[in-house]
């Protein structure tokens, strides 16, 4: 048993109590703690992702409680790689914010770090109770965090988004409380262990557990029609918090994918699969939806909140293909869509920063004091994004064509995507054509960037280009981890003292 699989929990969980405690620092050594902390997550992640190259399951029993019966923590290759793409997310986040928009509110950084924690904690456990848990931990923080820098779009924003996911979580404790009624256990190898011996009887009961827990994975993986605080929330909140944010939907996908391939996949018996028949017709009309409310949008950051949407339905049709193919490309396209949503995020504010009392909002406004520079930045990202060549979207999109078997589904996934495509570019065009190319006959009125700030959203958008050419290896990566998810053999074997 590695300690090194609690370090992504406990690193966050002491600097976030330590910020706390030392609440009366001085704002300059917040960040440096603050940074410190997050930058040293990255080499662990990348210790992690080898750890986990292996294909070897690795468990973690605090205090030595072996499963099913202590809080067990597992690494395999896809909480590996969740925990690098949060890491390198965070990075970045965290920089942009140092630059002073910390200072919005009190606590940013302390906020910032139980973020993480359940976030981290939330890829890692093996145990349904303990995912509830971590849920709660990074919702309690991004309530704060979304409410940071006060203002009356964030307090309605956070409102709603505050009711339903309070309402979430009553749906998920009641989910996780029938399983445990139904089957005595709450550990993931065991629950998949119990569903595939259940009586009869007992099955419409595990089904109604398990569509509970769909709704709520649903809801915090913005699905349609559960989608409908994200655009608000995301748009309102400040641009590190929300770049963050881009890993929130793929914690709901996340839970999604290990829920229903350990628990309700092919060991399930009659409730085998029993989410892939809604999840398919769920990701195309999510794709559908995103791609409209692009199109309608009138600012640039309810713009952006739109296409994380449509990335959600995106990665949701490679998990509903149920194949080895489908689900390495949704991985892919995964990766691609968290780094390139977060540094346009941080872009946008950039690009806000220096149109005036305009900010971001899809108006004529004055010249931009750097057109160039942030031009270029933004016409990679929204190629990127839109899935066009020479960026990581365009391979992730391959990707997922070439996954799907030809008949109908291949005639509705070619369809949907490449007409929201198509939507995406004329959203995009929209977009930069107002904020890039019509500007008002006004002087500029912005100062130019702030180095670090645009040293942090570049970063991020140039995953996209890392993406690219390290592709083959990444591809490969992505294949092994959705080889290892549908191989639930080493998973149930957990339970029986085997793991590592």
């Amino acid at each position: 048993m590695t300690h090194a699989l609690i370090l992504p929990i406990l690193l966050p969980l002491f600097m976030g109590s330590l910020l706390l405690v030392l609440h009366r620092l001085e704002k300059p050594a917040k960040r440096v703690l603050s940074l410190l902390a997050t930058f040293v997550l990255v080499p662990v992640a990348v210790w992690l992702l080898l750890l986990a190259g292996d294909d070897q399951l690795r468990i973690y029993a605090l205090g030595n409680w072996q499963p099913p019966f202590g809080i067990i923590l597992m690494l395999d290759r896809l909480s590996a790689l969740m925990l690098l793409v949060t890491a390198v997310l965070a990075a970045g986040a965290v920089l942009y914010a140092s630059r002073g928009d910390d200072a919005r509110g009190p606590n940013f950084h302390a906020l910032f770090q139980f973020q993480l924690v359940g976030i981290n904690g939330a890829f890692l456990t093996a145990d349904l109770f303990n995912l509830f848990v971590f849920f709660e931990i990074l919702l309690i923080s991004s309530y704060a965090l979304l409410l940071h820098g006060n203002g009356a779009a964030r307090v309605r924003a956070g409102v709603h988004y505050v009711v339903l996911n309070l309402l979430g979580s009553a749906f998920f404790l009641i989910g996780v409380s029938m399983l445990y009624g139904l089957t005595g256990t709450l550990n993931m190898g065991d629950l998949a262990v119990r569903i595939s011996i259940a009586d009869a009887a007992d099955g419409p009961l595990l089904a109604a557990a398990g569509f509970l827990l769909l709704i709520v994975f649903g809801l915090k993986a913005a699905l349609l029609p559960l989608y409908f605080w994200l655009p608000s929330s995301y748009a309102s909140a400040t641009a590190p918090v929300a770049a963050l944010f881009a890993i929130m939907t793929k914690v709901g996908l996340y839970a999604i994918l290990r829920v229903f391939t350990l628990l309700f996949g092919s060991a399930a018996g009659s409730l085998s699969f029993m989410a892939n028949d809604w999840l398919w017709p769920l990701a195309l009309l999510t794709v559908a939806a995103g791609v409209i409310g692009a199109l309608a949008a009138r600012g640039l950051q309810v713009l952006l909140s739109y296409l994380v949407i449509v990335s959600v339905g995106t990665l949701l049709a490679g998990i509903a293909l149920g194949t080895e193919q489908g689900v390495s490309a949704a991985l892919y396209y995964l990766v691609h869509s968290t780094f390139v949503a977060g540094g346009l995020f941080l872009l946008a504010d950039l690009i806000g920063r220096q149109r005036g009392d305009s900010e971001t909002r899809l108006v004529v406004a004055p010249a931009l004091r750097q057109p160039l520079l942030l031009g270029a930045l933004f016409f990679m990202g929204a190629i990127s994004v839109a899935g066009l060549p020479p960026f990581s979207g365009f391979i992730g999109k391959v990707m997922l064509l070439s996954a799907v078997a030809p008949g109908i589904q291949a005639w509705m996934l070619w369809s949907v995507l490449l007409v929201g495509g198509l939507g995406m570019v004329i959203a995009l065009s929209r977009a930069g054509s107002l904020v890039f190319w019509l500007p008002s006959e006004s002087a500029p009125v912005g100062a130019p960037a702030d180095p670090v700030r645009l040293i942090a959203a570049a970063s991020l958008l140039l995953g996209s280009l890392v993406l690219v050419i390290w592709a083959q290896p990444l591809q490969a990566y992505a294949q092994s981890t959705a080889s290892q998810l549908l191989d639930l053999g080493p998973y149930l074997q957990i339970i029986q003292g085997e793991g590592a």
